[in-house]
């Protein structure tokens, strides 16, 4: 079947693309295991002599070639990571038919490209069908055509789950009636949280990518909202397709993919799939190949008729037990040496290598046998060298770069050693990679560690030490597979070697942090922070918290690209913190060589806000509460125990073993003499909290894991409410007297995560993955209303999971968290009252109202917790400083403390008060500022509506003004006389004394809003322009005043002409699109000029005092001569709203800014482009500048260009290329203030946090 026309038109349009990026060597290896490529065209397209030349060729071939050879093509450019090639052919990829090719084999080249597409292994070399079970597993699948379910292939290691896995789905007709979607595999093993969640994120790429490039979001950072992606991918996208999880060991992991699809999983453990819901199925992998399998994989390996196997074979078959992996050792080693077969089955036989294993679910005597035997035939050298894998992790495959580093020998060399290893059946190869990757079996890897437990450290030493001799001058940082090898897994040796004090050295050092952050992301740098945080608090737990506080501060920051500078980020560290000692010496070496760094002075000011971090668990804490009386917190999670401590201290008083799976959630009663706990066991339990005694356990009604429990909250009538992930009785209401639930409230068909009395325990209200909140009557347990959540957030039918719901403390709303909002409502009328869109991308887990205020807080995935306030719907704090996903919050009792519990292992406590307070003095945008030589003034409101006036350096405040009744919108200071300006909403303008605060005078005459006010050089004049479209010029002292008046629109900013005392004209600017200027001595017009047909937002006049630029909403600049008025260029291609501009100091240039966060440099000579800033940064889900650029400043030689946006970015303006970006805490930057020397930057954020940078020399 010939090539399709618009795949052949499609390559000949991007040939040269293709022809200038692909390495034709590492795509045809892949061409070649599809079948489209023969030994002979490789041959040809190799010989060609250079790299372009071999992509000619290729190209020419597949132009020649079938639909098949295109698919192909496709797929080994989205397994070499070319993406955005592989972006180009995908809209045209033929559609091939099922019918298409169907031959006699089930195995069709259809069959091929679906499988090749989603990843799942080809046969291994030699192999042995087993049919029997491959039709059991095919029939179970075909159960999953109506409806998703699991199918769950268990058996014991080695007995070759994924071999038949692989082979079940490897059928035509299955394909094609039951999984059109495609198979899409996954290979687990044993992973924690943050390689789960790049398993998934690369899995999201996969699926995304084969859609269209519109569907290609950023990767979900977090699980919760990876969980969510795939969710939704598998529902709406790929609604009948397979998903193959390999290898899956942990309850945890499996229920990340617990998101209603098809899914067929390989394990060990019978039991796993109990923990999810759905259909479930399951076929046991019997602990062994039959006699007659064992036989034919002999046949196989030794090229022999199987008549024509000797005597010995049948035994041998026999006492390897059936184990594939075991006859696979065998066979290889009679492949070497066909002679040996007595020799070999007399060594299994003899079992000399009997060694006591742990695990009793399998007699690995056999393995032993074989493995011993195996190693035993190796050359001595190479025998030592296999020793080393001991040091391997499970499910990890290396390059052999690695183990050249290790074994100090050529790269050739090596592959040479490991083909024999692999020819052994002693090493296993992925050959899909380029380069390829080696690995060992589970059962071989626990081998060696029990042959070599005596020598494990000094096998870890050994690679530590050959690392340090070949990397010197600091760690790879290539990115390559070797590199990523030792940036995940250096520190893993350094530990089991027990080299504390390279550890130490390793990770307290910035340039460490750097390099893993920037290859792997901040999840692995933290993972390893707490996972060998016991060992590195030997050495100084305050450094290690240091670090560890510092990645999970700024951990969002470190997943951007472009990498942010860490030294930058570090120097906004405490300064007695060791990271920031690390970042500013290393700031000072690099600013010698011209490097930009900004130490920010004041920010000692900007406290820590939590008041007590406890460690209670190894593994993730789901739930932490306090005590009514508010002395004691209990927590639970994945460690399956439950602790109580003081709440004042941390001081443990109480730990138990308390389920036999994860606890999901613990509760006090109301007198805090009993404690409920919930798990994934499916077990509700009670305990006695002072003698730690289990009282009662419900086991019987709950099918699924139960997520949640709570006590009514008095004791009038002690209920228990639990809920779990049942089908249909999945909301319980339990008597502590009786042995069965009391009430079951029926309404949801789908998991319920969260129950929660109202205040006086009348109601009951549930939240469910059904998208609904529903409240019951607790006396009756009939449902009394339903909130339909769904309707309120999606569109169409998307799925809408509510997290949890929280009653206000009057009872009459009910708070609900879904998906990244959270949405207030009316109880007795359902109606929607409020929603709180939170602008994070991350999902909320949790939110609580506080019991005795309008507090709410939340708790969002990306490690965030943020108090809002509900009657203003105003966030009024941030509390930051956990280093995972915050999975519950909860106000005490009284409403003075916070709690908040996390997947980083901690339970963190914060003030109310506190944070309130401290978030609530801050300032607002609006600011003025004095450079003096040693102190900097700053003038601004305060969120109580107070001006204050702080010296900078120091952090004091020389004086704050007593509240205003009308809101303050601007202020100016003043040198000579020493005074500062007020602008209020209701148009007063208020001149107090610096620093005495003493009112100097109060102006009356604006009607709206000053927006501007300004001193005249001399000081004894105040200019003001106003919402009422007025311009007021005021001799202060005396009261005089002229009223200047002509603009239709309000009035936002005015400039004078000059710096000369002598020139008194004024240039003012309108959102009615004019300029106009002014005498301010006479109060006459003497220009007017309609310059734009939006709004004008920003004018600059040129340092020269010959021309002035405006910027517009409509699009445009526009350069103007101050003399003549007329237009002397129209800048025009910016694509949003012009917002900022500046003149260079030598008049030559213009910078203008936009709302899509773009700056272009313009000649002001003859009005072309000369750069534009930044193209390269831009973030998907972001502006260039991270929001509108709204100020910019040049450096006095004109140098350097300092921008605001989102965050402040300084620029190389010879070359457009950004040098240094700061990132506040918060963000939308108003303006900044620039001293005279570009030494010291000034500005305010959206939460009122002020900045004080100063460039490090």
């Amino acid at each position: 079947m010939a090539l399709e026309e618009r795949a052949r038109s499609c390559l000949l349009r991007f040939r040269h693309r293709l022809e200038q990026d692909i390495k034709p060597s590492y795509l045809m290896d892949h061409m070649i295991s599809d079948g489209v490529l023969t030994d002979d065209e490789e041959e040809r397209i190799r010989n060609q002599p250079t790299r372009k030349d071999q992509a000619v060729a290729l190209l020419e071939l597949l132009l020649r070639k079938d639909n098949c050879a295109y698919i192909s093509f496709y797929n080994a450019l989205i397994k070499e990571t070319y993406n955005d090639l592989a972006n180009l052919l995908h809209e045209d990829l033929p559609r091939m038919s099922p019918d298409a090719h169907k031959s006699s084999d089930s195995c069709t080249s259809y069959v091929q490209t679906v499988l090749s597409e989603g990843g799942v292994p080809q046969r291994p070399v030699v192999f042995v069908s087993r049919p029997e079970l491959v039709n059991r597993i095919r029939e179970k699948l075909h159960r999953l055509q109506r409806e998703f379910g699991w199918v769950t292939v268990f058996g014991m290691a080695g007995s070759g789950k994924s071999v038949l896995a692989a082979e079940a789905v490897r059928h035509h007709g299955l394909i094609e009636e039951c999984f059109p979607g495609g198979i899409h595999w996954l290979s687990i093993g044993q992973l924690d949280k943050p390689d789960l969640l790049v398993k998934i994120q690369s899995l999201c790429f996969r699926l995304e990518q084969s859609l269209d490039s519109q569907s290609l979001h950023r990767p979900p950072n977090s699980l919760d909202e990876a969980k969510e992606r795939l969710r939704f991918l598998m529902l709406r996208r790929y609604p009948r397709s397979l998903l193959i999880l390999d290898d899956i060991w942990d309850t945890a992991v499996l229920k990340v993919f617990d998101i209603h699809c098809r899914i067929l999983l390989t394990t060990r453990n019978r039991s796993l799939a109990d923990s999810v819901s759905g259909m479930k199925y399951e076929v046991e992998v019997e602990s062994g190949l039959d006699e007659n399998k064992g036989l034919e994989i002999l046949a196989l390996y030794t090229k022999t008729k199987l008549q024509g196997l000797p005597a010995e074979a049948r035994s041998i078959v026999r006492e390897c037990k059936g184990s594939p992996l075991v006859v696979s050792l065998i066979g290889a080693l009679l492949k070497e040496k066909p002679d040996r077969w007595h020799y070999y089955l007399r060594q299994l036989q003899q079992k000399q290598f009997k060694r006591i294993r742990k695990s009793s679910s399998y007699d690995y005597d056999a393995l032993d046998q074989a493995m011993a035997a195996s190693i035993e035939v190796l050359p001595d050298e190479h025998r030592e060298l296999y020793k080393d894998l001991t040091v391997l992790e499970k499910d990890i495959k290396v390059p052999a770069k690695v183990l050249s580093l290790l074994w100090d020998l050529e790269p050739e060399e090596v592959e040479d050693i490991l083909g024999e290893f692999v020819n052994k059946s002693l090493l296993f190869v992925d050959s899909h990679n380029k380069p390829y990757l080696y690995y060992l079996h589970d059962l071989q890897l626990d081998f060696l560690v029990e042959q070599n437990r005596t020598q494990l450290e000094s096998l870890h030493t050994k690679v530590v030490h050959q690392y340090q001799q070949h990397y010197r001058d600091g760690p790879p940082i290539s990115g390559d597979e070797e590199c990523l090898y030792w940036i995940r897994f250096l520190t893993h040796h350094m530990a089991k070697a027990n080299l504390s004090q390279e550890l130490y050295s390793l990770m307290f050092s910035l340039d460490w942090v750097r390099v893993k952050a920037q290859l792997m992301g901040p999840a692995h740098l933290i993972n390893d922070y707490v996972e060998y945080g016991p060992i590195l608090d030997k050495e100084n737990s305050e450094v290690r918290s240091q670090f560890q506080e510092f990645l999970s501060l700024n951990g969002h920051q470190l997943e951007q690209r472009p990498f942010p500078d860490v030294v930058q980020l570090a120097l906004s560290q405490p300064q007695t913190s060791e990271v920031y000692r690390q970042a500013l010496l290393q700031a000072q070496d690099q600013a010698s060589t011209g490097k930009l760094y900004f130490d920010w002075l004041n920010k000692s000011s900007v406290e820590s806000l939590s008041r007590l971090v406890i460690h209670p668990h190894q593994g993730s804490i789901y739930s932490a509460c306090f005590s009514h009386d508010g002395a004691k917190i209990a927590s639970c999670g994945a460690s399956k125990t439950l602790k109580v401590f003081r709440s004042t201290s941390g001081e443990k008083l109480t730990e138990v073993q308390a389920h036999d799976d994860e606890v999901l959630c613990c509760a006090f009663s109301p007198d805090d003499h009993l404690l409920a706990t919930c798990s994934s066991d499916r077990k509700v339990k009670v305990w006695n909290v002072e003698r730690a005694m289990l009282l009662r356990v419900f086991e019987e009604e709950h099918e699924e894991q139960v997520n949640y429990c709570e006590f009514t909250n008095t004791s009038r009538r002690l209920l228990l409410a639990t809920c779990s992930n049942d089908k249909f009785m999945n909301v319980k209401l339990w008597n502590l007297n009786k042995p069965s639930s009391q009430n079951t409230m029926f309404g949801h068909f789908e998991p319920v995560n969260h129950c929660c009395f109202s205040p006086d325990d009348t109601y009951v209200s549930t939240s469910s993955n059904d998208g609904t909140v529903k409240v019951f009557q607790v006396s009756s347990a009939n449902e009394w209303k339903t909130i339909n959540v769904r309707n309120a957030l999606a569109e169409g039918d998307e799925e809408v999971l509510v997290k949890c719901s929280t009653w206000t403390a009057d009872g009459k709303r009910v708070i609900c968290a879904a998906r990244n909002a959270v949405l207030v409502f009316d109880v007795e009328t359902s109606d929607m009252l409020l929603e709180i869109r939170t602008n994070r991308l991350s999902t909320v887990q949790y939110c609580h109202a506080c019991p005795t205020s309008n507090l709410l807080a939340i708790a969002f995935s990306n490690y965030a917790v943020e108090l809002w306030d509900l009657e203003a719907n105003k966030k009024m704090a941030d509390c930051s400083g956990h280093l995972s996903w915050v999975q519950r919050v909860q106000f005490s009792p009284d409403g003075s403390q916070l709690l908040s519990c996390s997947d980083d292992q901690t339970v963190r406590l914060w003030e109310t008060k506190k944070v309130h307070t401290s978030s609530a003095v801050c300032l607002k945008r609006d600011s003025d500022v004095l450079f003096g030589d040693e102190e900097i003034i700053v003038s601004a409101a305060d969120n109580c509506n107070r001006l204050q006036v702080r010296d900078g350096r120091k952090g004091s405040v020389l004086f704050q003004s007593e509240e205003k009744s009308s809101r303050i919108r601007s202020t100016c200071l003043c040198r000579q006389p020493s005074a500062v300006v007020l602008g209020q909403e209701d148009g007063t303008v208020q001149v107090l004394d610096v620093p005495s605060g003493k009112l100097l005078t109060t102006l009356q005459g604006h009607t709206k809003t000053v927006l501007h006010c300004q001193f005249s050089h001399n000081g004894q004049i105040l200019i003001t322009s106003s919402e009422d479209t007025t311009i007021r010029v005021w001799r202060w002292q005396s009261g005089e005043c002229k009223v200047l008046q002509g603009h239709k629109e309000q009035v936002r900013c005015v400039s004078l002409l000059s710096s000369s005392t002598a020139d008194t004209r004024l240039l003012s600017w309108s959102f009615d699109g004019t300029v106009k200027m002014w005498d301010i001595e006479s109060g006459e017009k003497l220009q007017d000029l309609e310059a734009h047909r939006g709004a004008i937002l920003s004018c600059h006049i040129s340092p020269d005092g010959c021309l002035f630029a405006t910027t517009s909403a409509d699009k445009t600049a526009k350069l103007w001569n101050c003399e003549s008025w007329q237009c002397i260029h129209t800048l025009s291609g910016h694509q949003d709203c012009v917002r900022s501009c500046r003149f260079s100091w030598d008049s030559q240039s213009l910078a203008t800014g936009d709302d899509n966060g773009e700056i272009r440099l313009w000649c002001v000579k003859d009005g072309c482009l000369l750069k534009i800033c930044s193209r390269d940064g831009k973030d998907g889900m972001d502006s260039l500048h991270g929001g509108w650029v709204t100020d910019l400043h040049f450096s006095p030689d004109n140098s350097l260009l300092v921008s605001t946006g989102g965050y402040i970015k300084w620029w190389d303006v010879e070359k457009g290329e950004a040098l240094q970006t700061f990132y506040p805490t918060g963000s939308a930057l108003k303006r900044i203030h620039v001293s005279s020397d570009f030494s010291t930057f000034v500005t305010i954020d959206n939460i009122g946090i002020l900045y004080i940078l100063q460039r490090v020399v």
